[in-house]
């Protein structure tokens, strides 16, 4: 294999879930810079628009298209819409999640829990479903979910979101067992804390930070771009023979 040959994603279609800012825009620009076509996917058109824009201003073929993961018409006109415009499917990124309520599962609010199940679950499984026969078609694909930590280790106040996440491991697990006879391969990763704004709220308090520091064998936070990294290896043929593969990307939390 020529050097480099492994990571090159030339003529390979994605769509990445949650792109606008954070994890999802970091993972979209780097499997652009590797050759990908993207689609930048949020709740907010306006947000992967602009950001498609800035794409293309660095050489990377981008569109933005608006999605929320918790409604299966618009998860199905995202799919059909990035057919009609780039021809095909081969990697989907489910980035997009929601964690609307924090506190122990006695005080859960079981409205905000199938909230979360939808979006963080139900969405995922459902844009993968739609993808299916494209990649099918096309001799194979890679799908990549964005789980968390709190999946396998579940934290103090996040149990709720952590059941979702646990369960998006699982529907992965499936998907790579279901679907590795088309060539299409299903993969998660769990990230530990990464500085976004969708972790804000941990990142800015000095008790969590602090514990959270003290846990992990690498005493930094994590960058989006720590994440993209993987997120591209599982994107391309040099993980040609990973499926079904729960990666945690956690600076050592959970040894």
């Amino acid at each position: 294999m020529e050097k480099q040959k492994g990571f090159d994603l030339t003529g390979k279609v994605a769509i990445i879930t949650g792109a606008s800012k954070g994890i999802g825009a970091a993972i979209a620009r780097m499997l652009g810079a590797m050759g990908a076509r993207v689609v930048l996917s949020s709740r907010r058109e306006a947000s992967v628009t602009e950001l498609a824009d800035r794409f293309r201003t660095e050489g990377i073929d981008a569109i933005g298209m608006e999605a929320h993961m918790g409604d299966f018409v618009q998860i199905a006109r995202l799919a059909e819409l990035t057919i009609d415009h780039f021809g095909g499917i081969d990697i989907v990124v489910n980035n997009a999640a929601i964690n609307p309520s924090f506190g122990p599962l006695l005080d859960a609010d079981m409205q905000a829990f199938d909230k979360i199940l939808q979006v963080n679950l139900k969405g995922p499984m459902e844009l993968a479903r739609c993808a299916h026969a494209s990649m099918k078609s096309r001799g194979g694909g890679s799908i990549i979910n964005i789980s968390s930590i709190e999946g396998i280790t579940p934290g103090h106040g996040l149990g709720m979101y952590g059941i979702s996440k646990a369960a998006l491991i699982s529907a992965t697990r499936v998907m790579a067992r279901e679907w590795g006879v088309d060539h299409i391969r299903a993969n998660v990763i769990c990230p530990g804390l990464v500085e976004t704004k969708f972790s804000e709220a941990l990142t800015s308090n000095d008790r969590i930070l602090k514990m959270v520091m003290a846990r992990q064998a690498l005493p930094m936070l994590a960058a989006p771009e720590d994440i993209a990294g993987m997120a591209c290896f599982l994107a391309a043929d040099a993980s040609a023979f990973c499926t079904g593969g729960v990666f945690t990307a956690d600076g050592g939390f959970t040894i």
